[in-house]
């Protein structure tokens, strides 16, 4: 008999349906993922406020399973990164983020990714495969049960390893779960973001489906420039990724990101920025310009201080809000990029074997 499935994997609709078919009352299924997601149960008999008849059918079908925590890495700034190693022997890798009065986690949505960004260390190994809903929750659900949370948790970034609309499916019904303020974890959707290379006819989807914040990894204002750095702009260039842009719906207030790594001669001139800024124009942006973060294997450099200052004084004259983003957990691998599980490839038997820290 192979192994039952996992129950993190159901959103409430999916196991009220479940219920409904053994003859179980839905508002069975709510109770059974409070106990998952609000309490952290981690066996069907501990589920008290259910019959014993019900923890055993559940019990019969379904597994709760946790993620493998191999190691935990921590940076001189407080930055904590989890590699897991998950049930086919695969790796991911989370980071969490200290912020001045909250933690933000970044999750990862896939192993490795296809990407095939000149720039990103977790793109050179190609993609292995997408990650399941309970594999993206459990990221959540596990580090909130240890003990590394100083302050509250608060702000998930779909910035880990993979590209999040790629797994779209996965993706949706992992952010239900992760916002349903009655059975799950409550948080804000205003306080998710879900960063994208360009995978511009999911980007509509993302925006119809849900109210979380949209990223966009863009680092280049002009095809040429952008076709070399990100393959996926020769499917999807510029002009259609700022349409999909325009179209995306904001609330009052909000804003899109457009994340722009600063590599050394290649996209880091004045001139760049001023493509930048008049490529940005239509659209209520905010511009996170991140210097590149050096890694093995890779010729990118990263530019001189005054010359990002000055990239940022164009884009600020023009009046965009533009932040240089000191990315966190450089000493340790985890900051923007760097993420590949361990450095040592992400299939089976691949990653760092530490010992596992909790």
């Amino acid at each position: 008999m192979g192994q039952k499935p996992n129950i993190l994997n159901l959103t409430l609709a999916q196991l009220a349906d479940w219920c409904e078919k053994q003859r179980i009352k839905g508002y069975r299924a709510g109770q059974v993922l409070k106990w998952l997601h609000r309490h952290q149960c981690d066996a069907f008999d501990d589920m008290t406020d259910l019959s014993k008849a019900h923890r055993v059918l559940l019990a019969q079908h379904f597994d709760i399973r946790r993620l493998q925590l191999e190691e935990v890495a921590v940076s001189v700034d407080g930055s904590r990164k989890y590699l897991f190693r998950l049930a086919d022997g695969h790796y991911i890798e989370s980071v969490l983020m200290p912020e001045r009065d909250h933690d933000t986690l970044c999750v990862s949505s896939q192993v490795g990714c296809a990407q095939g960004c000149q720039f990103c260390l977790t793109g050179s190994g190609g993609l292995q495969r997408n990650l399941t809903v309970a594999e993206i929750v459990s990221q959540v659900r596990d580090i909130q049960n240890g003990n590394s949370l100083s302050q509250p948790l608060t702000n998930i970034v779909f910035m880990g390893m993979g590209e999040p609309l790629a797994n779209y499916e996965n993706l949706r019904r992992a952010l239900e779960i992760l916002t349903d303020n009655q059975y799950g974890y409550s948080f804000a959707q205003r306080r998710i973001t879900v960063s994208t290379a360009g995978l511009v006819p999911k980007i509509g989807a993302l925006g119809a489906d849900t109210k979380v914040n949209l990223a966009i990894s863009l680092n280049a204002a002009d095809d040429e420039t952008r076709d070399a750095l990100m393959p996926i702009n020769r499917r999807y260039p510029l002009r259609r990724l700022m349409a999909a842009c325009r179209e995306f719906p904001l609330r009052t207030g909000r804003r899109i990101t457009f994340e722009y790594i600063l590599l050394k001669g290649i996209n880091d001139s004045l001139e760049d920025a001023r493509k930048l800024a008049k490529l940005l124009h239509p659209v209520r942006a905010k511009i996170n310009l991140i210097p590149f973060n050096a890694h093995p294997g890779c010729d990118f450099g990263r530019p001189a201080r005054e010359r990002i200052l000055a990239f940022q004084k164009v884009l600020l004259d023009a009046h965009y809000t533009t932040i240089i983003r000191q990315s966190k957990g450089q000493d340790i691998s985890a900051a923007c990029g760097q993420l590949r599980a361990g450095a040592a490839g992400m299939g089976p038997g691949a990653g760092r074997m530490g010992q596992k820290t909790k």
